[in-house]
């Protein structure tokens, strides 16, 4: 088969076009840039270093508003009840000697009336027998011969039965006045009608539950505290009788949001006996003066049985580490600086409240403590501290090239506080 020059030609060129293609595409593969690798990110924070501070404690308690002094009025005597004070009423206030209630007293007129009339009996019998028993000691001397006279002779059995009988007749007047005297129900103390049990018209006996009242000088509040709190107040103990300075009394603050927030200083005067069964806690009682504020017309009264909080005052210590209760995780560790480093560590608390807490192991003074809400971290983490308050910033570069994230764009895990 003969081949023509030019087809020779053509297929050569092919085949080198091919060969050329092959050996560029050999000599230029595809490359690959990756960059340098980058430094650890750094953990941006707040700080604050703890120094000792002077600290006083500050016990959360919470109870009812109960009166010191409660009475059930009841009534002495019998009758129809004729006449009943505007103040009567439920909730209403009433003064020392006040009048409350009056009974029918006219029965109580007429036996005081007879009372008397036998009284003035009796004494006019006495005064009859003490003439007989002068005369009697008369006739004896006159003819008794020097002898000792009996004391029967003498009427001194007579004279002392007379003088029992006015004694007597006297103890029934003063009965009936008594009985008088109460048909008109009198306050006992200056207080408030809590409830009223009858009204006008009514028949009471010597039994009968009138009102239940209470008194309006002092109201108490029982509180309980936590066994871990009680080493941390100087509770009152009133042993035996032997007093107590009211001035060391422990300040309380009684806190109402009945309407409107007010707020009542008191005292915690006294505690329980024992230890409530049912609680395991410890009560103490506060005292407040004037609780319906009728001296201090700016504040709204106190109601009986109300529920308030009360921050007790408790012991102040000198040297107390005292940290914000935010930076602390689980109740039992937090997190330092040192040497630019994230640092975990465990601590025991002392005290804490919403807002702060007291470290009584774990922690040295002039440690520099993270702040920041963290997450899932681990000690040794580099940290950069935010030099303004601002503590939610989000991630960004810093001029050296290295990834910087705030805190809280770190907090992935959720910390419990106790």
């Amino acid at each position: 088969m003969h081949v023509k020059p030019k087809q020779l030609i053509l297929s050569a060129a092919i085949l080198g076009g091919f060969a050329l293609l092959a050996f560029i595409i050999s000599n230029n593969g595809p490359s690959s840039s990756r960059p340098a690798p980058m430094g650890k990110p750094v953990l941006k924070v707040s700080s604050q270093v703890i120094e000792p501070t002077r600290y006083q404690y500050q016990l959360s308690s919470f109870g009812t508003v109960q009166p010191r002094t409660q009475s059930l009025l009841v009534a002495q005597v019998s009758g129809v009840i004729t006449e009943v004070n505007p103040i009567f009423r439920d909730g209403g206030f009433f003064n020392e000697g006040d009048i409350l209630i009056r009974i029918d007293d006219r029965d109580y007129q007429t036996a005081v009336k007879v009372a008397q009339a036998e009284m003035l009996q009796a004494k006019l019998s006495l005064e009859e027998e003490k003439a007989r028993a002068r005369q009697a000691l008369k006739d004896w001397q006159r003819l008794g011969d020097g002898e000792k006279a009996t004391d029967l002779v003498l009427r001194k059995p007579q004279l002392a039965a007379a003088e029992a009988k006015l004694f007597s007749a006297q103890a029934n007047y003063e009965k009936a006045q008594l009985d008088l005297e109460r048909t008109r129900i009198r306050a006992p103390f200056n207080g408030r009608v809590k409830s009223t049990m009858v009204d006008l018209g009514q028949y009471v006996n010597g039994s009968t539950e009138l009102a239940e009242i209470f008194a309006t000088d002092v109201v108490e509040i029982r509180l309980p505290l936590k066994n871990s709190e009680l080493a941390l107040i100087d509770l009152p103990e009133n042993y035996r009788g032997q007093p107590v300075d009211p001035e060391a009394y422990p300040n309380v603050t009684i806190l109402s949001d009945l309407g409107v927030h007010e707020k009542w200083q008191g005292k915690i005067v006294r505690t329980e006996a024992a230890i409530d069964e049912n609680s395991y806690q410890l009560y103490v009682i506060a005292q407040i003066q004037d609780p319906f504020a009728v001296t201090q017309k700016d504040k709204a009264p106190l109601k009986i049985g109300q529920y308030v909080t009360a921050q007790i005052q408790g012991k102040t210590i000198e040297d107390a580490l005292v940290v914000p209760a935010n930076s602390i995780y689980q109740g039992s560790y937090l997190f330092v600086i040192e040497d630019g480093a994230l640092q975990r560590r465990n601590i025991s608390l002392s005290f804490q409240t919403p807002q702060e807490a007291v470290i009584l192991e774990g922690l040295n003074p002039g440690s520099e403590l993270i702040v920041s809400p963290l997450g899932q971290v681990t000690s040794g983490t580099q940290v950069s501290v935010i030099k303004d308050k601002d503590n939610t910033q989000t991630a960004e570069h810093d001029t050296d090239g290295l990834p910087q994230t705030s805190a809280t764009d770190a907090a992935n895990l959720t910390r419990q506080n106790p």
